[in-house]
């Protein structure tokens, strides 16, 4: 029994990055209805950021998570204007290719710079931890789940409540109408992947402390983006938080029955049976 409450704690605590992870990947599909497929490399973009900051600069990855978010919103809205308002239109087969191939390019840029090593920083709670009850807690892995979600509901109220978040929610619901009204809908996806990218510079900081980096980790990350997303509802971002979650919580429990090697078996095993029997998602219909 403590070996499970040891294995759910540490599920919910990196389930809430998967959602964060996700909710990225879900915000950029519900505005504008395309699968970045660059969307892990960009996360190994925010770790390197991140990694560049506290090994130039000393800020630790927690600290400087802002910084790395306003930078790779930055390069998102790079992104968006120079490479995918040009591919918008374009059958959905033909938009894998540039986007798979903007991923490549980050991820051969950051080989270049940083080389194939893994690296392994020390931070300031990289070894912090706490007794609750039987369960030891990871203090920087708490210190994430808590950030992660905070982020999280911030994008949310921000769509929900903001001028600028409900011309965003009008432009995913109906283009064209969201045209006769008068929003700039081309300004508006730059806006929109930029944000989905700054969610991707806030998760690299977040797991910095929790794993080592290197240039290949993007390809884990857009898997699980995608099991995530598709788990909770396409362009859900609540449903994307909850899948992130039930995610975590699978993974880490299948360990009591499985090697720790094998748990990425049971995220494809979960997406299987989602797509054969609920292909729309757990949390469809609900924005």
């Amino acid at each position: 029994m403590a070996l499970a409450g040891q294995l759910l704690i540490q599920g919910l605590l990196m389930g809430g990055i998967y959602g964060l992870i996700a909710v990225g990947l879900s915000l950029i599909f519900g505005v504008m209805g395309v699968i970045n497929f660059a969307h892990g490399p960009m996360i190994v973009v925010g770790m390197y950021a991140a990694y560049w900051i506290l090994t130039a600069l000393g800020l630790d990855p927690y600290l400087s998570l802002v910084i790395v978010a306003g930078v790779m919103f930055l390069l998102g809205y790079l992104i968006q204007f120079s490479v995918i308002n040009r591919i918008l239109d374009f059958p959905e087969a033909m938009q894998v290719v540039p986007l798979v191939s903007v991923g490549l390019i980050l991820e051969n840029a950051l080989l270049l710079f940083f080389g194939p090593d893994h690296h392994s920083p020390e931070t300031a709670l990289g070894l912090a931890s706490f007794q609750l009850g039987p369960v030891m807690v990871d203090l920087s892995r708490l210190l994430a789940f808590g950030l992660a979600i905070v982020v999280t509901l911030a994008i949310f109220l921000f769509l929900k409540k903001s001028d600028l978040g409900k011309a965003i929610r009008a432009a995913a619901d109906n283009r064209v109408g969201a045209q006769l009204v008068g929003i700039k809908v081309d300004r508006i996806n730059n806006i929109s992947f930029g944000l989905g990218a700054a969610t991707t510079g806030a998760a690299g900081a977040l797991l910095l402390p929790l794993m080592p980096v290197s240039p290949y980790l993007g390809h884990d990350f857009t898997m699980i983006a995608f099991v995530v997303v598709i788990l909770g509802g396409m362009g859900n971002l609540v449903g994307a938080l909850v899948g992130g979650l039930i995610l975590g919580v699978a993974e880490s429990g299948s360990t009591l029955f499985l090697q720790p090697t094998l748990k990425h078996v049971v995220s494809f095993g979960i997406l299987v049976l989602i797509m054969l029997f609920k292909p729309q998602g757990l949390f469809a219909g609900s924005k």
